[in-house]
C-alpha cells in the first residue's frame, strides 16, 4: 500500500486511489456529528450559489456551511458542531458548502473512492482502508480555507498513516498543542461568535465515531456523503 500525504486544492486535484479528504476544523467533524444525529445524507458543494439554488429547489433540505468560518446569509446552520443542537436533522438531506473541506471533495476528480475525515472518525477511516486494502491511498489535508496548511489536518493525516503502518502515535500531547497553534482561535473571546470554544473539544474528540463518511456518485451529478459503519 502506497500512502501519500497531500495538501489543499492541488493535493485534491492530484489525489489518486482511495482518497481521504481531511478537514478537522470543522467540515468533516460537522458532517460526522450531523450523520450521527440522524441526517440521511449530505450533499457536499463547492459553489455557494449552487448551494442556494439547491435549497430553492428543495426547501425541505437543510442548508449548512460557511465562508471565513461564519454562517452564510440565509443558511439554516453554519459549520459549528456545538450549534447543531438548535436544529432537528433526523432523516434530512443536508446541503453543505465550506471554504475547505467540501472544496476537496469536488476537486478530487482522479480519486477512485472518496472519504471525508477528521479526528473524530480517523481510526474508523484507517480500519476501512485496511479492510479494502487499496494499492494507493491519498490523504489530503485541506488546511485553512484551502490556501494554507494547518497543524490539525496534517496531524490527522499522520495519525491515519501511523495506524495503517501499525506505528503507535501519542495523540493527546499533539492535540493539546493545537490549542496554541491552529486551534487558538477557539479560545479567543473576540472570535467566539464564529469559533465557539466547545467546537475545539468536539472536533478533537479522538475516534468518537466508528463510521466513515463515504462519498457516493449519483445520477443527478451531485454526489452524496453517507455514513458507512466499519
Amino acid at each position: 500500500m502506497e500512502i501519500q500525504i497531500l495538501q489543499m486544492i492541488d493535493g485534491a486535484k492530484n489525489a489518486k486511489g482511495l482518497t481521504v479528504i481531511i478537514d478537522v476544523f470543522r467540515a468533516f467533524s460537522v458532517e460526522a456529528y450531523l450523520l450521527a444525529n440522524g441526517a440521511k445524507e449530505i450533499i457536499p458543494v463547492g459553489d455557494m450559489e449552487l448551494a442556494y439554488k439547491l435549497k430553492e429547489r428543495n426547501p425541505d433540505m437543510i442548508l449548512a456551511g460557511e465562508r471565513h468560518g461564519a454562517i452564510l446569509p440565509g443558511f439554516d446552520i453554519g459549520n459549528s458542531p456545538s450549534q447543531l443542537t438548535d436544529i432537528d436533522v433526523q432523516g434530512k438531506t443536508i446541503i453543505h458548502t465550506t471554504s475547505a473541506g467540501t472544496q476537496g471533495i469536488v476537486n478530487a476528480v482522479h480519486a477512485e473512492e472518496i472519504l471525508g475525515c477528521s479526528l473524530v472518525n480517523a481510526r474508523a477511516t484507517a480500519e476501512y482502508i485496511k479492510k479494502h486494502n487499496p494499492t494507493q491511498v491519498s490523504l489530503v489535508c485541506m488546511g485553512l480555507e484551502a490556501v494554507s496548511p494547518t497543524e490539525e489536518d496534517t496531524l490527522c493525516a499522520e495519525y491515519i498513516k501511523s495506524l495503517l503502518e501499525c506505528r503507535p502515535m501519542e495523540m493527546m500531547p499533539e492535540i493539546e498543542k493545537l490549542k496554541s497553534t491552529s486551534g487558538a482561535k477557539f479560545f479567543d473571546k473576540e472570535q467566539n461568535h464564529v469559533f465557539p470554544e466547545n467546537d475545539f473539544y468536539m472536533c478533537t474528540e479522538l475516534d468518537k465515531f466508528y463510521f466513515v463518511l463515504k462519498f457516493e456518485n449519483s445520477e443527478d451529478g451531485l454526489g452524496y456523503m453517507r455514513k458507512e459503519e466499519v
